[in-house]
């Protein structure tokens, strides 16, 4: 039997960085990884649907947009399942950039399912059933967490959907019902109204996007409109039915009750971890109340040698705060100094059109935590690069304790604000000011001009208002 000093079971963003990492700090390391190398995130999540994003934006622009550009058309013909052929390539080149990574760091890699067992031993039984077992001194969960399905609906992939099937289908729906407005349901709303298809969004909070800022999120709202996507919010789904041409959707609001016919719907309401078939009960993991792994802020759980990271714990269910998390666990396990993760003040995105990013405290999360607020907002509707792109729809804002001067959050929606948000992160985290972040001299014309327009605004300055 082969033994480990780590073993990581799950080779998403959070697994495999945690691999690379402990590899790197001199642990001799395995991964376990029973689907695909590069987990949700690059196989069926984030990646190929920023690929289809971008010909979304494309399509809209040439199906709505052409004249404003100077482009005219006698016949344009869009092939959604060119887009979504183009995302399984990008997808691929990136998990193969994974196997690649796993070899170079001496990282070696078991296919199959992991479950563990007693004496610091995981069992990794392959497709074809043949069982293998590794040793291990530390094992890190990385399992991540799957779509969560109400009791009584049926994702059946064809005519009720979960995030995979909508990523991996070739034609686009006629129409669908989105239910769930979150950062999913939402992304998948700018794709397929990008093609003309008829979208509805059924969100049972009082507005898209629930945790983030409101008034960011009635920008995203109304841009939506625009492209022809209905939003019924505070708004409950009482019934999944299917039909012989496709779904019926019967919602409940203050209004009363009423039926959705479409030709599919898509599920995005929530995830659950996936914590089941893993041992967990054998070795005796603790799990929260809401089934995540329990873990401290080391990523340890309460059985020795035993570490989680990612969606997994429940802590912030990002890409990125799991790359994070896998960092901070393998120096943990080398015995390295870490610095503990504050899950508030990761970055946040939504890749709609336009964008939402955020980090830390909203405005109204700022004003509950009692903080006397200073407010900076600037819009991107006098900023020169936005309008040179047409995207001027939007704004950035920034809050700060007015006693500290300490950046306590932001909220942005506009034009590529994702690539905005981490200056303001960066600045946060290194204490500066947003005088401080004013005072940085940003390139013209740029987007970024906005960030330094809003950060004097929160001291009432800006330039161009």
């Amino acid at each position: 039997m082969n033994n480990y000093d780590v073993v990581v079971i799950g080779a998403g963003p959070g697994g495999y960085v945690c691999a690379i990492q402990a590899s790197q700090l001199g642990l001799k390391t395995a991964i376990v990884e029973k689907q695909y190398m590069g987990g949700v995130c690059l196989n069926v999540g984030c990646i190929p649907s920023k690929a289809l994003l971008k010909n979304a934006s494309v399509a809209h622009l040439l199906r709505k947009e052409a004249k404003t550009f100077g482009f005219k058309f006698d016949n344009l013909e869009l092939d959604y399942s060119a887009a979504v052929k183009r995302s399984r390539k990008v997808s691929g080149r990136l998990t193969a950039g994974v196997d690649f990574l796993m070899k170079k760091n001496k990282i070696d890699v078991f296919n199959g399912s992991a479950v563990l067992e007693a004496g610091k031993v995981v069992a990794v039984t392959d497709g074809d059933g043949k069982e293998e077992k590794i040793g291990y001194q530390n094992v890190v969960l990385a399992t991540g967490a799957h779509s969560f399905t109400p009791p009584g609906w049926e994702v059946d992939g064809k005519k009720v959907l979960s995030y995979t099937e909508a990523i991996l289908q070739e034609t686009a729906p006629k129409s669908v019902v989105v239910i769930g407005g979150g950062a999913i349901g939402v992304e998948f709303s700018t794709v397929w109204s990008g093609y003309g298809v008829d979208v509805t969004i059924v969100e049972m909070q009082d507005h898209l996007v629930p945790s983030e800022d409101e008034d960011a999120v009635k920008v995203l709202a109304k841009a939506l409109k625009k492209r022809g996507v209905k939003a019924l919010v505070s708004t409950k789904v009482e019934k999944i039915e299917t039909t012989k041409s496709g779904v019926k959707v019967t919602v409940s609001n203050a209004d009363g009750t009423q039926e959705l016919v479409a030709e599919q719907a898509l599920v995005s309401i929530g995830f659950k971890p996936n914590v089941q078939n893993l041992g967990l009960e054998t070795v005796g993991v603790k799990l929260t109340d809401r089934g995540f792994v329990e873990i401290d802020d080391s990523m340890k759980t309460n059985v020795d040698g035993v570490w989680a990271i990612g969606d997994v714990t429940g802590k912030l269910m990002l890409a990125h705060a799991a790359s994070a998390m896998g960092m901070a666990c393998a120096k943990n396990i080398a015995g390295k100094e870490a610095k503990p993760i504050d899950y508030r003040f990761i970055p946040r995105a939504v890749y709609s059109t336009p964008q939402v990013a955020s980090f830390g405290y909203t405005e109204a999360q700022a004003k509950d935590a009692g903080f006397d607020l200073a407010v900076g907002t600037f819009n991107f509707q006098v900023n020169g690069k936005a309008l040179g792109l047409d995207e001027g729809e939007g704004f950035v804002k920034i809050l700060s304790d007015e006693k500290t001067g300490e950046i306590l959050g932001a909220s942005m929606v506009g034009p590529d604000v994702s690539e905005l948000i981490p200056e303001l992160v960066l600045a946060h985290n290194e204490e500066l000011t947003a005088e401080e972040v004013a005072h940085a001299i940003h390139a013209h014309p740029t987007l970024s001009e906005v960030v330094m327009e809003a950060a004097h605004g929160v001291h009432g300055l800006p330039i161009h208002s």
